[in-house]
């Protein structure tokens, strides 16, 4: 049985304080441990309800992790979600790792003050679609580890490598060879503009877009043409897979021509 102690403990890690000074975080749900278990990430126990475990036997067998056993009922003590699902992991916070340019790839993302924890998990989950490994979030971004953000993911979270950074910071670390696109309005149209590798990829707060700092350090700036006269503007996380999508579409066609080349 989960003691009070439990269950106080895990409820609190739904608030940040209490998740950065334990340095851990919570992912909920099948879909997500079953990634999780599949990750390099730590971790440090799973509660499982008995339907659970036995579906996954073959699972946690070949893994050393402390399961504890529980009931429907204690999930629904300890569980964030309106409808719990079976299985809920307490997991380390991962080694913020050592970034080298070259595995960084030809494409990254910088996100300036994401602030919907949606828009952040769905935002880390398209990036992990189209391969997109680095994802680099201003301080003020929402907490990638927020239950909401983690849940958005669908498992991306163990898959794609999200870094907090000044983003002047890092702009002002990439070599010259780097391109920098920041999204505005106004910008020029994505689909007609030349887009070079690599490529980091400037996406803004939600409602006020890249802050102005930014401006001078941008190569390139692009937007995303409206084919209707009412709608004002997209939601963030929308912009940013139509972004990443052309991005991925160009370097593949980079990729193609590129191998073509090579066997003349």
């Amino acid at each position: 049985m989960l003691s009070i102690n439990q269950v106080k403990y895990l409820n609190s890690l739904r608030m940040g304080k209490f998740r950065d000074a334990n340095r851990v975080f919570i992912a909920e749900g099948i879909k997500l441990v079953e990634d999780l278990l599949n990750s390099h990430f730590r971790i440090q126990v799973i509660y499982g309800t008995p339907s659970w475990i036995d579906s996954h036997q073959r699972l946690i067998a070949s893994q050393e992790h402390v399961i504890q056993e529980i009931t429907p009922e204690e999930l629904k003590k300890i569980s964030s979600l309106v409808t719990p699902n079976e299985v809920l992991a307490v997991v380390s916070y991962p080694e913020v790792p050592d970034i080298s340019q070259e595995a960084m790839g030809n494409i990254i993302l910088m996100l300036d003050r994401i602030q919907d924890p949606g828009n952040l998990g769905t935002i880390i989950r398209t990036a992990d679609w189209f391969g997109i490994r680095y994802i680099f979030c201003s301080p003020d971004t929402v907490d990638v580890y927020n239950p909401k953000v983690v849940q958005a993911t669908m498992g991306s979270i163990f898959r794609v490598n999200v870094t907090y950074k000044y983003i002047k910071l890092l702009l002002g670390d990439l070599d010259k060879t780097w391109k920098i696109y920041g999204t505005l309005a106004g910008g020029e149209n994505i689909y007609n503009a030349e887009l070079e590798f690599p490529a980091a990829i400037l996406i803004g707060n939600e409602s006020q877009g890249i802050a102005e700092e930014y401006f001078p350090l941008l190569t390139h700036r692009i937007g995303i043409p409206s084919f209707s006269a009412g709608a004002e503007s997209l939601n963030a996380s929308v912009a940013a897979g139509i972004v990443m999508s052309e991005f991925s579409r160009r370097l593949s066609v980079v990729g193609r021509q590129s191998s073509v080349s090579s066997q003349k």
